[in-house]
């Protein structure tokens, strides 16, 4: 059938599985608009406020579902925004499509309104992208650009089509949903060698991230843990890939990690590191970092091996089969002398963590506010955060008792993240969702509040409200002698009446009574709620490795002035 290119686009997306769509239409995707308005049967689209919180919704759609995410925007300013959501997802390697217009074929390189490179400005940020110039290549580059988005390494990619391309027809034909590239397989004496410096090991730590999270590992991962006697640790973007409840699950390490977590991995003499980079912030000083282990590293991208830390031994290409392969082969070992030390560990945590709590005076703290969201929450709630203090402390206390719950932005931190991606996490699983944000963070992209409100998208905002930028502040007091510039914000934003104003429920809650009140009450209205949490200024996240520091400078406790 003969098809304009608006049309082959929005067909495309349905014939891959689309059946959600954020952005913001404008001059140069009204074509586009006007396809899916004649397919509004098939594929769902959800305006937002700004054409990040698209970008940030379509990330928070892949992180709770696997799926690619999609957005739209038109030329220029409307692209051009999308930039910040479209780096998250990059550094965070999440498979998404950017569809952004432009002005026609004609007018390229002419300045003409609205006009911009986006191909140029967004190279560095994507997986791919490209500039379409045919209405004959339109349908095939979609196809293209959705196998290679959640092929190997996860990643956003970008197409770009000029107004004229969307006009012009063509025929299309259904192709159906395409396929993975399969990763290559791991030689057989890689894996043999992985497998000795396994059996050789006597304090075995098994260091999972994004890349294990997004492959839903966690039930093998568990499995080997058993199997071999070791412990688990994960990466910030490791989060919900296996149970809290797990015993061998020490949480996340780094530099605000657990510290028995932190420790065990010190200690340890084989890492076995499953679909992660080891960026700065978690293995701060890397001349000090593991430098008694064996480290083994499973990774389907080769640009990561050795690129941070050097690593015994490498094995690129399909981890899942990798991982399998070697599980197969390894025996069944016990080592109590190390489930022992990582014991007292806990203990000594334990004993950190009642130290602080000891301490503390405030009638609300951030762990009791991530406690109450555990103990609260129903079944399948996925946790968003925006970046900052708040994130940290929900990364540390939350559990998770299934993958793909945890969303947030680790690699690039991006302020502003949360509502879009909470909202798309919504979209993409019809399940609880909250967010927990800071005044800081929220400030950012609060303007989602009039789409969480126009799509009745309940998700429920946590707002940790100390009134500084918290994060850069406890850095200005443990680093730069309490000059405290730029970091306490003295705003007069009254956020239960903001949140009334977007027609949103606000509340406020300065006690635990309060929180665990509204918490309650949240869960029950099926509106976007906000909770105004107010929190000390002074609450530290702790523990705390200093930037370029090393384990032995671990930070657990800073007295109060």
């Amino acid at each position: 059938m003969k098809l304009t290119g608006a049309e082959i686009i929005v067909k495309t997306l349905i014939e891959q599985g689309v059946t959600d769509v954020f952005g913001y239409p404008g001059g140069q995707v009204i074509n586009i608009y006007d396809a899916l308005y004649k397919y509004k049967e098939e594929i769902n689209h959800i305006l937002t406020a700004h054409e990040q919180g698209a970008s940030h919704a379509a990330d928070g759609y892949s992180r709770a579902t696997g799926k690619v995410g999609v957005c739209i925007a038109t030329s220029g300013p409307g692209a051009t925004n999308l930039v910040t959501g479209i780096a998250t997802a990059m550094l965070d390697s999440i498979p998404m499509v950017a569809i952004t217009g432009n002005v026609p074929n004609s007018l390229i390189g002419k300045d003409s309104f609205q006009e911009i490179d986006i191909t140029g400005v967004t190279m560095p940020i994507t997986k791919h992208n490209f500039f379409v110039a045919k209405v004959e290549d339109l349908a095939d580059t979609i196809r293209q650009a959705f196998s290679i988005a959640k092929s190997g390494r996860p990643g956003p990619v970008l197409i770009d089509v000029p107004k004229d391309v969307q006009v012009n027809t063509c025929e299309f034909e259904d192709q159906g949903v395409v396929e993975k590239i399969p990763l290559p397989k791991v030689d057989e004496a890689l894996i043999d060698e992985a497998v000795e410096l396994i059996s050789q090991a006597k304090r075995p730590y098994i260091y999972i991230g994004g890349g294990a999270a997004g492959l839903g590992m966690g039930r093998e991962i568990v499995e080997f843990a058993r199997k071999i006697d070791a412990v688990i640790g994960c990466s910030f973007m490791g989060l919900s890939a296996v149970p809290d409840e797990n015993e061998r699950f020490l949480g996340m390490q780094g530099m605000h990690g657990h510290y028995a977590s932190s420790v065990a991995q010190n200690e340890a003499d084989l890492i076995l590191a499953v679909g992660v980079r080891f960026s700065d912030r978690a293995t701060g000083n890397v001349a000090k970092f593991a430098k008694n282990s064996k480290i083994v590293q499973l990774d389907p991208d080769s640009a990561e091996v050795n690129k941070n830390v050097r690593v015994d031994l490498g094995l690129v290409g399909d981890v899942e089969d990798s991982f399998k392969r070697i599980a197969e082969k390894c025996v069944k070992r016990n080592l109590p002398e190390w489930i022992k030390r990582v014991e007292t560990l806990k203990e000594e945590e334990r004993k950190f963590e009642a130290e602080i709590a000891a301490s503390q005076t405030a009638a609300l703290t951030p762990k009791m506010i991530v406690q109450t969201i555990n103990e609260l929450k129903p079944a399948r709630t996925v946790i968003a955060t925006d970046v900052g203090q708040h994130q940290m402390w929900t990364a540390q206390y939350t559990t998770f008792d299934m993958p793909r719950r945890w969303v947030s932005s680790g690699g690039l931190g991006t302020m502003g993240f949360g509502l879009g991606a909470a909202m798309g996490a919504y979209v993409a699983t019809g399940d609880p969702t909250v967010l927990v944000t800071g005044d800081g963070s929220f400030g950012m992209n609060l303007n989602e509040l009039a789409t969480a409100v126009s799509y009745n998208i309940p998700v429920v905002i946590v707002l940790m409200n100390n009134g500084v930028l918290g994060m850069v502040r406890q850095w200005q007091t443990l680093f730069f002698g309490k000059r405290y510039s730029q970091t306490v914000l003295s705003r007069q934003t009254d956020f239960v009446k903001l949140a009334e104003a977007f027609g949103a429920v606000g509340k406020r809650a300065t006690n635990l009574g309060e929180f665990k009140a509204a918490l309650k009450e949240a869960f029950t209205l099926n509106r976007p709620v906000v909770i105004d949490a107010q929190v000390d200024k002074d609450e530290f996240v702790l523990p705390m490795l200093p930037p370029g520091g090393a384990i032995d400078d671990i930070i657990v406790k800073v007295e109060k002035s």
